[in-house]
């Protein structure tokens, strides 16, 4: 339903659907899902959203308030490391909105600073493509965990230039101790700490373009000194899988408390 809402347009443009036809009829098939789904959403008793940015869209959508949870985070398989390599990272599924081929097009425009990238699928093609055989930037494909959580130890920080609903990967990263630099947009407002507030955990960028990603890190490279592993650390167990247990289990509990005072004035008996 995302795609029906907020991404329609990248949808169709990726899909080749932009005129004649088959575009014609995703578009009637988008607006008739978008018809349903406001329908069938008055059914639901209670709404639950990963981030205020996601209460902000339902409440637009469908008129209603949200409660918020964030979604856990399993700080304790990614360990925080204090010593940091000179390279940057960025991993994630390479399709178009996780915006991977900016960030390899901003650092080929920054010789002097190497990033790798980790992760596979549609967009690899296009990421080749903006990369052009720069030797400061390493294509590793797909790496299961263990190898990716070793990189987020030791990179010196992580890029993120995706307008998520939440965004788990930044979160990892900085439980690994790993300042993030993020497309300040999205759930990255909720989840990075940026420079001027007190214990900083990275930085954001405004526009997703391959300036704003090479201003970031210059940025960065001037004041990582102001951001500290441990700050970064501390920051990412606020989102533990014991804190999310905790809120789940508050909400869910309020939720039928409610359920069964209203139960019962329905059913009191008039005197």
């Amino acid at each position: 339903m995302r795609y029906a809402w907020d991404l329609q347009h990248q949808y169709l443009r990726e899909s080749g659907l932009i005129k004649g036809i088959k575009s014609m009829l995703a578009r009637t098939l988008l607006h008739k899902m978008r018809l349903w789904d406001t329908r069938t959403a008055n059914a639901v008793d209670e709404y639950v959203a990963n981030s205020r940015f996601i209460g902000r869209r339902i409440r637009k959508i469908y008129g209603r308030a949200a409660s918020v949870i964030y979604p856990p985070v399993d700080v304790q398989k990614f360990e925080q490391r204090l010593e940091k390599e000179d390279f940057y990272l960025t991993a994630s599924r390479l399709v178009p909105y996780k915006r991977v081929a900016l960030i390899v097009e901003a650092f080929r425009k920054m010789p002097n600073r190497k990033l790798v990238v980790i992760g596979d699928g549609p967009e690899a093609v296009r990421v080749r493509e903006a990369a052009g055989g720069a030797p400061n930037i390493i294509l590793m494909g797909y790496h299961p965990t263990s190898v990716l959580r070793d990189h987020m130890q030791r990179a010196k920080a992580f890029v993120f230039a995706a307008r998520e609903d939440f965004g788990i990967m930044p979160l990892e990263a900085q439980a690994c101790g790993t300042p993030v630099i993020a497309y300040g947009a999205g759930g990255s407002l909720e989840t990075v700490r940026p420079l001027g507030v007190d214990r900083p955990t990275g930085l954001f960028f405004h526009k997703q373009s391959p300036e704003s990603i090479c201003d970031a890190v210059e940025q960065f490279e001037l004041h990582a000194g102001e951001i500290s592993p441990a700050d970064c650390r501390a920051h990412a167990e606020f989102f533990s899988i014991a804190n999310f247990r905790h809120a789940f289990r508050g909400a869910l509990d309020e939720v039928i408390a409610n359920w069964g005072t209203a139960v019962e004035r329905l059913y009191r008996p008039r005197l």
